[in-house]
Parts: structure tokens; sequence; C-alpha cells
């Protein structure tokens, strides 16, 4: 385990903020770029889990981002500024010992849906109304909670899903499908572990299928975790604060690592292929182990 150094309020666009935690040791270090959630419409940066533990003490650079919400710019906008804080990573790896080839994305809810949707779109130099993108914004391996995956079914047509694309979702046909990770997997993906609680109340694991399922189909690495009898929220810290009883919203912080050796049911895509696969309970130390495969330097 190693020492940490903390850097806060670092602008990476305008109006926009990234922390960063590090191990004190000699790089270049992979990094995991922290999403949080709060249905795109409220957050930020501090709405993370303990990043020295998870997994700066590992030896990973971590950072934590602010992103546009919906009551301030709608879809593509938060997109794009996770596009902008992995290109400002990158073209800041040589001051920060940072590994430029070695970034990965991790989200819950809302970020990660962004997560996914930045993965997935990630082989892509420019979307629709990016500016300043001689960097790449490519990253190696993504981590997804309980992220809508097709914002275009039933289940998505909700307040914060409106919000985020300006009015109801059948009048914003396009912009859905556009935020749709699952509607956006192409030929070239990063690896993905994705987990999903099988009580969540706010997003139905069928959601993590969906994308689950895009890329298998598209011949991509892909691991579905789906957690017996979990709900919403379980990257969260435990001292995450409860939304407030007014608001009917019950989340299930610091769940997975109070039981990392929940029940759950385990799928993994590799070459076109699916099946049942074995492997350790739902854990901080899969994330963690994930991450270390996918973020391997190779030579």
């Amino acid at each position: 385990m190693h020492e940490v150094t903390r850097l806060s309020g670092i602008e990476y666009a305008p109006g926009l903020l990234l922390d960063i935690v590090r191990p004190d040791v000699d790089g270049p270090l992979p990094v995991i770029i922290w999403l949080h959630g709060g249905a795109w419409r409220m957050g930020d940066r501090t709405g993370a889990p303990h990043l020295d533990r998870h997994f700066a003490a590992d030896g990973f650079a971590m950072v934590s981002i602010d992103y546009r919400l919906s009551g301030e710019a709608r879809f593509p906008a938060p997109l794009h500024d996770v596009r902008r804080a992995v290109r400002w990573v990158r073209a800041h790896a040589s001051d920060l010992g940072f590994d430029a080839d070695r970034i990965g994305l991790w989200g819950s809810s809302a970020g990660g849906h962004l997560a996914a949707l930045a993965g997935v779109t990630s082989w892509r130099q420019a979307l629709p109304g990016e500016t300043d993108t001689d960097v790449s914004a490519a990253v190696q391996a993504v981590v997804d909670g309980y992220g809508p995956a097709d914002l275009t079914t039933p289940d998505q047509a909700v307040p914060p899903t409106e919000a985020l694309l300006g009015g109801p979702v059948a009048e914003n046909l396009a912009a859905a499908r556009e935020a749709s990770p699952a509607l956006q997997v192409a030929d070239a993906a990063p690896p993905f572990l994705i987990m999903h609680g099988t009580a969540d109340p706010l997003m139905p694991p069928s959601q993590s299928e969906r994308l689950f399922d895009a890329l298998a189909t598209r011949g991509h690495d892909a691991t579905l975790y789906l957690i017996e009898g979990f709900g919403h929220g379980f990257f969260n810290p435990a001292d995450t604060p409860e939304p407030g009883p007014e608001t009917g919203i019950t989340l299930d912080s610091g769940r997975l690592e109070a039981e990392p050796d929940a029940a759950c049911r385990i799928l993994h895509a590799h070459d076109g292929t699916t099946q049942a696969a074995a492997g350790p309970p739902a854990s901080l130390d899969v994330i963690r182990d994930f991450f270390s495969k996918a973020l391997a330097r190779h030579p």
C-alpha cells in the first residue's frame, strides 16, 4: 500500500474542476477517472468512493471530475465534458506522472451512463459540436455501475432523462439514441465491467443487460455482474447522505464494501461468445483487478 498525495480544484475546462489522488510512487501511472451519479442534475466530483483506498493506495492515479448538469446544459454537454477531461489527463500526463496510454473510466448511475457512452464513442476523434480535439479521447477500460444504457425504452420516460435531453423522449428520439450507450456500440470499444443490483428500484437491471448484449453482439470483451438483492448506489461510500425522505429514494451506499460475498450471476462475453462465468463475487477488489488487467502496460 502506498501513501498518497491529493491535488484539489484543478480547472480542466472553463468552470469545470477535477481532483487528483495519486500514490507517492514514480510513474507513469495508470489513471482511473471517476464520474459521479446524481441523475445528471445534481452532485459533483466530491461524490466519490474513498479514492485513496480505491485505488490510489494500490498504484492508480485517481481523478474525480465535475461535468455540466442538466440544469445548466442538455446532452451532449456532459459527454463532451467527460471526453474533454480524458483529453486533459492525456495532455498533462507527462507533467503529472501519468501514462497517457492507460486511462480508464469508472462511474455510477448517471456517471456510469457517461462512462459507458464515453467508452463506446472513445474511438471517435471528434463528436458533433466538439472543439479542440487534437488530443485523443480514447480510453482503455470502463466500469459502469447501474447506469441507463438505452434512453429510448419506456422506463426512461422520466424527469431526469427528459431534463438531460431537453424534453420528452418521444420528442427527442434522435438525441435519446445518441445518448444511449447500447445504441452507440461500434466495432471498437474497450473492455467493460458492468455491475447492477437485481433489486434496483431506480434503474432496472435490464438496462445493463442491454449494454452487455450490445457489446457482446459486436464481439467486445464485457463482463456483467447482476448482484442479488442489491439496490441503487452501492458504489457510494457508507457515509453518503441519503437524498431525503421526501424523495422516496433509499440508496444502498456502502453495501458493496460491506457485503463482498453477495450472491450474483456473472456473464462474460469474448470474441462473440457469451457464457455464464465463474468468478469471485462482486466487490471493490473485482473492480481493482479488472482495471489492473485492462490497464496493464504491454511491451
